[in-house]
Formats: structure tokens, C-alpha cells, sequence
């Protein structure tokens, strides 16, 4: 008779382990309690994939922020409507990675609905120049964002040579940039339509 295939264990959490996440936990449900403390400490959403743990850091105004955004039930799309902004641009506000002007944060605020007594340091956060960067560990261990890791591992190495051979040796800038995401209707599955838009820099000689 076969055996039964063994199965992994992930090793047992220590003390120290133990002791950070049942802190983890209080913390998380002070955000809940509300008040302004919810903002003086960043949060890390930590889900677990295959045998190991990987977390994502996001602000604590971000958590705020997007956790008033599922209880309004407005979409991205709302939002940058009330903005005057893409979606795109909208989700990366409340992820911390854009900048806001005082009258965008104030419209956001108030779509959200989010109490005065939590707006000044809200507002102070949307339109501070962030610290670009979220994604912890390097290579996303979501599928959704690992498609797009692998896309660059297979397809980034023509797509820099047409890129060249088309406007010559340069990059694309990130900056001088867009991004946007469409719906393409089709009866087979509705396919994902992603448009980066960017101003090609060619590298100085000197």
C-alpha cells in the first residue's frame, strides 16, 4: 500500500512571535475604536502564501482611508470623478503613493465622510510628498501583481529593444507618465486593458 505523503509543518511561532502578534491584533482593533490614534502608527496587512508569511506595509492614513472608501461603497472611478483624476491616480493617493493639493484632500475627506476631528492629520498626509515604493517583498507574491513581474521577465527584454530601435537609447519615464485601466468586453472571458503612457528620455552624451 502507498504511504500517505507527508504533510509540511510550518515551525512553531516563539514567544517574541507570539507576543508581536496578539499586539498586532490590539492594535488593529484600536483602528476600529476610532479617535485620531488610528494615525500616529503604520499598519501591516500580513497574509500568508504556500509556507511562508510575507506582509505589506501601508500607513496608517492609508488603512484609514481605505477602509472609509468599502464602507461608502465608492469605486475608484467616484472618486476621481469628484477629483477631477483617473482612477488610477485616485487608488494611489489612498495607497500613499501620490500627492494631493488641500482642495482634492478636502473632496476626498468628504466623499468619505470621514469625521472632522481625523481631517487635519489626514490632510496633512494626502498632501505630503510621499516615500515612493509599497510593495514588500520585491518580487510580489500575489498573483495579480506577479502577472505583471513575469510579463516583465518574459516580454521585458523585446520590449526594451523595440522600445530603442523605435525612439533610440533612452527609457520611459515614470513620471512624465499615465496609467490607465480599461474593460474590454469579449464573450470568450472580458480581457484587461492596461495603457502605460510615458515621455521617452534618451540618455545625455557628454
Amino acid at each position: 500500500a502507498l504511504s500517505r505523503p507527508m504533510r509540511r509543518l510550518a515551525p512553531p511561532l516563539s514567544r517574541q512571535q507570539r507576543s508581536g502578534r496578539g499586539s498586532a491584533a490590539r492594535g488593529g482593533n484600536s483602528l476600529a475604536r476610532g479617535g485620531n490614534s488610528r494615525l500616529a502608527e503604520p499598519c501591516r496587512f500580513v497574509g500568508s502564501w504556500g509556507f511562508g508569511v510575507r506582509s505589506m506595509a501601508l500607513s496608517a492614513h492609508s488603512t484609514v482611508l481605505l477602509e472609509a472608501k468599502r464602507r461608502s461603497g465608492l469605486s475608484f472611478a467616484d472618486l476621481g470623478e469628484r477629483l477631477g483624476q483617473d482612477e488610477v491616480w485616485v487608488a494611489s493617493l489612498l495607497y500613499g503613493q501620490a500627492t494631493a493639493a488641500a482642495d482634492q484632500a478636502e473632496a476626498l475627506l468628504d466623499a468619505l465622510q470621514l469625521p472632522q476631528a481625523e481631517r487635519p492629520a489626514l490632510i496633512a498626509a494626502l498632501s505630503t510628498y510621499p516615500v515612493k515604493g509599497a510593495l514588500d517583498p520585491v518580487i510580489p507574491t500575489d498573483p495579480l501583481l506577479y502577472r505583471f513581474h513575469e510579463i516583465l521577465q518574459v516580454y521585458g527584454l523585446p520590449l526594451k529593444d523595440v522600445i530603442q530601435e523605435k525612439f533610440g537609447d533612452g527609457i520611459m519615464s515614470a513620471i512624465d507618465f499615465t496609467l490607465t485601466v480599461d474593460k474590454q468586453e469579449d464573450p470568450s472571458g472580458d480581457r484587461v486593458v492596461v495603457t502605460m503612457n510615458g515621455k521617452f528620455l534618451p540618455y545625455r552624451k557628454w
